[in-house]
């Protein structure tokens, strides 16, 4: 492109031929002010601010619409443009609220900034207040009208950089605000809640309401469902790969991040959704279900023609435990040259994945396969070999340990008839029933407990022909540990729910069980120091009947005396969060060892971070990421929303009850494209907000 020279306040500047001048001080590190001035937007000279004046040219002029020229000479600041700067500053804030210290944009706001740089406190021409109602009522944003300078940011935004159209100038009386066609709510105009509106609004007129912004970094408060992700999963990018029926880049952008996009389609909890600006419009988009279509229909295979490993370094690794910690890290030291020998002492790789999660929640080719892949790039996984000493890995030449044993211990409450004949423990019983044993269970059951393994031993046992089985947990109803669909899918399976009950025990009659004595609860909580603090209601003994009473109260690691590592509360083990470098050196942990039972995605989580601490110890960069997928810039415009505020959530097919319970199969039925296909136009795209180019306040030139 031609260059072209022109002065500046008597220093030359070059610029690209076609910019503004404007474009071309700023470029050069010369400050004119501006507000209704975006870099992203057209230039209109509504604010009056950035006035300069050209030699030879009579007047004075907005330098965002005035063409740079070669040749050209400018001044910036004299008396003339000071002055008429002045006035429109002024006439800006005569409307406007003047306590800027109530404000919640205070210190970050635009037109704050420009008042210390051109006027004082005082001002020549009238104040005047708008008188306009603050409108809350619309899903995600706040408008003040009365903060509005009229600067038109927002609808050149809304109309120029999403295409959607719906803010326009509006008069009532002798005032004009920005509003929707017939002042319609935002989600009857056709709005996207793109949040561009917002982004560039200088004053805070269109914001982010605080309770989603507060006490977050900028990038979780906007694009929320990344970094909820406990392994930041770049979660609106995937989404318009599957809009464009791309799942392979798709699931490449899973992979960059975790090497279960399979599993976690269908076992994740889901942070994710429950943070979905979306939610605030209607329902929250079904991101986990996506993801899962998104896995299982990737036919090309890009992650692997795109995934390199480096060189090797000659370092051994030695990891303890093949669960989604483990394996996980096993995967990401492999890619980084180290050879990696994971060691499980079940027949089979997994761990909770496979001994925890029953089948008809997880398919086992699903994690079958995805294990598999892991194998594939060369992590050697050795089964059926338990580790008693950490000693004799590094005998063995191994440089670092890590461990990742889970927790497979289940826990027994310390209550009268807990060690009776017919009391079972949550994890052995899951353990039992997914290694193909056979576990002898009564008629009715009783499950203590209210998480997902409360749940999970609740409907195994219906599948195994329990008539009758009940949950009771400490937790009142609204809050349940368990994740809602689990919840949801076994009441339709006929589990009964008994909530705030504390269990004081087990009665017994002629060596049998006989049921659960209770007491109901009034009230439940932990203290700082993590205790339960439980409040009962006095006289409220009951018993509810059971032959069979299964523990879910809990699980905690099992740490060999070999091991030699220092364990806190729960037999946890104690590690440096920052380096997950344990007691001993050359030894790490990660996984449910460390964070206690959580879920697949935290698991995996920590084992990326535990792959990044390992390999910087052995002298690596640390650096695990990849770039698996395809580099693209999203689509700037977005088009008209009509009807996109109404669009509901896909919800999940299910077999049905009667169904379910004649088999492990799984439950939930795959979704299709069409349902894919509609349900990623669902999303909001709220990463588009960072794409928007930030401003820069006067004194940063």
């Amino acid at each position: 492109m031609e260059r072209i020279k022109l002065n500046i306040d008597g220093r030359d500047i070059e610029t690209q031929k076609g910019k503004n001048i404007l474009e071309a001080s700023l470029e050069g590190g010369i400050y004119i002010p501006h507000l209704c001035h975006h870099a992203d937007l057209s230039p209109i000279g509504a604010c009056r601010l950035c006035v300069v004046e050209v030699e030879g040219v009579e007047g004075v002029h907005t330098s965002c619409n005035t063409p740079a020229l070669d040749g050209m000479k400018v001044k910036t600041k004299t008396e003339k443009t000071d002055h008429m700067r002045r006035l429109a500053m002024e006439l800006m804030l005569a409307g406007h609220p003047p306590d800027c210290g109530t404000c919640i944009k205070y210190l970050n706001c635009e037109l704050q900034s420009l008042k210390q740089y051109l006027v004082s406190d005082h001002l020549s021409v009238k104040r005047r207040s708008k008188l306009f109602p603050v409108n809350t009522g619309n899903p995600v944003f706040a408008q003040d009208p009365n903060k509005c300078v009229l600067c038109g940011r927002c609808v050149r935004a809304c109309h120029e950089l999403r295409g959607v159209g719906v803010l326009f100038y509006k008069r009532k009386g002798k005032e004009t605000y920005i509003g929707t066609a017939s002042d319609l709510p935002l989600a009857d105009s056709g709005c996207r809640f793109c949040g561009a509106c917002a982004e560039v609004c200088p004053t805070g007129s269109i914001m982010d309401k605080e309770e989603f912004a507060k006490g977050k970094s900028r990038k979780a408060a906007l694009v929320p469902c990344r970094y909820a992700c406990p392994a930041e999963i770049d979660v609106p990018r995937y989404i318009r790969f599957i809009q464009k029926k791309d799942y392979s880049a798709a699931t490449a952008i899973i992979k960059e991040k975790v090497p279960f996009p399979k599993v976690l389609g269908y076992v994740c909890d889901h942070p994710c959704e429950s943070v979905c600006r979306r939610g605030e419009i209607n329902q929250s988009i079904s991101i986990r279900n996506l993801k899962r279509y998104a896995a299982e229909h990737d036919e090309e295979k890009l992650w692997e023609k795109n995934s390199n490993k480096k060189p090797s370094t000659g370092k051994k690794v030695a990891i303890i435990g093949a669960g989604p910690a483990g394996l996980t890290a096993a995967y990401y030291l492999l890619n980084q040259g180290h050879t990696v020998a994971v060691f499980e002492s079940m027949p089979l790789a997994g761990g909770m994945m496979r001994y925890g999660i029953p089948e008809y929640r997880l398919p086992r080719d699903i994690l079958d396969s995805e294990i598999r892949d892991i194998e594939k790039r060369g992590v050697e996984i050795k089964t059926n070999t338990r580790v008693e000493s950490i000693d004799k890995l590094f005998e063995q030449g191994y440089d670092a340990v890590l461990v990742t044993v889970g927790a497979h211990k289940g826990q027994k409450l310390s209550i009268p008839g807990a060690d009776n004949e017919g009391v079972l423990i949550s994890l052995d019983f899951l353990r039992d029933i997914n290694s193909g044993k056979k576990v002898k269970l009564g008629r009715k059951i009783m499950v203590l407990g209210g998480g997902n393994v409360a749940f999970d031993c609740a409907r195994v046992a219906r599948r195994l022909g329990a008539e009758q089985v009940n949950i009771a947990c400490l937790e009142c109803r609204t809050d349940l540990p368990a994740a809602c669909d689990e919840v949801k899918q076994g009441e339709e399976e006929g589990i009964l729910i008994n909530p705030s009950k504390t269990f004081t025990q087990i009665l017994c009659q002629n060596g049998k069980i006989a049921g659960v004595e209770f007491l109901d609860v009034e009230s439940f909580s932990f203290d700082e120091d993590k205790n339960p603090q439980i409040e009962v209601i006095e006289n409220s003994q009951h018993v509810l009947e059971a032959d069979t009473v299964i523990f879910a109260v809990g699980q905690r690691p099992e740490i060999p005396d070999g091991f030699g590592l220092v364990t806190a509360a729960n037999n946890l083990i104690e590690l440096d969060s920052y380096t997950f470098s344990t007691s001993r050196e050359g030894v790490f942990a990660a996984g449910d060892a460390v964070i206690g039972t959580a879920s697949v995605i935290k698991a995996i989580a920590s084992g990326r971070k535990a792959a990044i601490a390992v390999d910087q110890f052995l002298e690596g960069r640390g650096d695990i990421d990849e770039k698996l997928a395809p580099v693209s810039e999203p689509q700037k415009c977005l088009g008209p929303g009509e009807g996109f505020a109404s669009m509901s959530r896909c919800e999940e097919s299910c077999m049905l009850p009667e169904e379910r319970l004649q088999s492990f199969c799984k439950v939930v039925h795959d979704m299709d494209e069409e349902t894919a296909d509609y349900e990623s136009k669902r999303c909001l795209q709220c990463d588009l907000r960072l794409k928007i180019t930030p401003v820069k306040f006067w004194a940063s030139y």
